[in-house]
């Protein structure tokens, strides 16, 4: 089981115990306004999501990680590497990405998580390159992903919403940990 720890969190594969926690981060609407179309997910729709999660960890051997308060064990969120296959163009790349409940923002735990996770693409995985994609004006998100060294490559339009996207990428051979 693949796990990671960090000075205040554990990446961890998901539990049964997680659906219920992270369905309430998906039913947050300031949560899920920079997620797709910006609309709340249910507990069905969560656990789909989970589903789809662990069959990307058995496909490609890697996937989200919940990420869990080390000091209270209570569920954060996620963050983890994928394939962005909602965009064609850019389903030979490996995403990092991330989703943490409101609560939790702020903290400085995403960049904390998503460090983690680049030491495991390159370490662990022994990927050269992760892309991250964030929609225009989230900048939060944007934010983690200056902390991380990515850089802007491009501007690019979601296929199904019609809003903008921007693409940023880091090479890992060159990241500083």
């Amino acid at each position: 089981m693949t796990e990671i720890r960090t000075p205040r969190l554990i990446l961890r594969r998901w539990s049964d115990d997680d659906l219920v926690p992270m369905a309430e981060i998906n039913a947050d609407p300031a949560v899920m306004q920079w997620i797709g179309d910006g609309d709340v997910q249910d507990l069905e729709e969560t656990a789909e999501f989970l589903e789809r999660v662990e069959e990307e960890w058995d496909d490609e051997g890697f996937g989200l990680f919940a990420v869990e308060l080390l000091g209270s064990g209570e569920l954060a969120g996620f963050t983890g590497l994928s394939v962005p296959t909602f965009l064609p163009e850019l389903a030979h790349e490996v995403a990092i990405g991330w989703r943490l409940g409101r609560q939790f923002w702020g903290q400085g735990y995403a960049s904390e998580a998503a460090q983690a996770t680049l030491e495991f693409a390159l370490q662990d995985r022994g990927l050269d390159r992760v892309i991250s994609i964030d929609r225009t004006g989230n900048t939060a998100s944007g934010n983690v992903m200056r902390k991380l060294g990515m850089t802007l490559e491009r501007d690019v339009v979601h296929p199904e919403f019609g809003h903008q996207l921007q693409i940023h990428a880091i090479d890992l051979t060159e990241y500083q940990a």
